[in-house]
């Protein structure tokens, strides 16, 4: 049986809630997707019966194997879609989510392969976040946010952990692009914002910025 699109935004809101051991609240549910709290509950129930979570009352969920699968799957078809169309629609990387958004409920494997065959398969989408394989499977990355770096390193931005229009285009107004290397000049006692240098342009970023921006050595 196929999902509805409600219970694919269930599975891709438990995607980006789960924690190392596959857990998640109810209520971090309910804070996510703005639904109370009984609904959310009689949604679970219904992940239980598939076999997608274990619920029990007052207790975190446990999302399973297959329910992580089924996640992964929905992310992988919102992800792919964000790809094709900046690469092949030529939309910018703060474009796209809202189309991707409503692509992602369309029920065709065959859609989604060729999308992804015509991509040549890429790995990452255009915020640096791994798109899922065909089986749910995805790329472990060793990714740290900026604001944990110190003076003098250098790294290369990977991803980003916010796809939000405004912060998208913040990026893209300072040249903060994906694969830009990123020196670290000096780190603010006061508030924490960081002097950072790309393409030897210097520029201040906040410490709310800065949380939102992963980057590897």
């Amino acid at each position: 049986m196929k999902t509805t699109l409600t219970e694919e935004n269930y599975l891709k809101a438990l995607f980006h809630l789960v924690d190392n051991e596959s857990k998640a609240t109810i209520n971090e549910l309910s804070k996510f997707l703005n639904v109370k709290m009984p609904s959310v509950n009689n949604m679970m129930k219904k992940f239980a019966e598939k076999g997608w979570v274990i619920y029990e009352t007052y207790k975190p969920l446990i999302v399973t194997e297959k329910g992580r699968r089924e996640a992964a799957l929905v992310v992988r078809k919102h992800r792919l879609t964000e790809m094709f169309l900046v690469k092949k629609m030529n939309f910018g990387w703060e474009n796209v989510h809202e189309i991707a958004e409503q692509l992602e409920h369309v029920h065709s494997t065959i859609f989604f392969d060729k999308m992804d065959e015509i991509l040549d398969y890429p790995k990452f989408d255009p915020h640096g976040e791994p798109i899922p394989d065909k089986d749910g499977n995805i790329i472990a990355q060793d990714l740290q946010k900026l604001s944990n770096c110190e003076p003098g390193e250098i790294v290369i931005f990977a991803s980003v952990t916010l796809s939000d229009d405004a912060f998208l285009n913040y990026l893209t107004e300072r040249n903060l692009l994906l694969d830009k290397k990123i020196k670290i000049i000096k780190i603010e006692s006061f508030d924490k914002s960081i002097t950072i240098e790309v393409d030897k342009k210097q520029e201040v970023l906040s410490r709310k910025a800065t949380e939102k921006i992963l980057v590897k050595k």
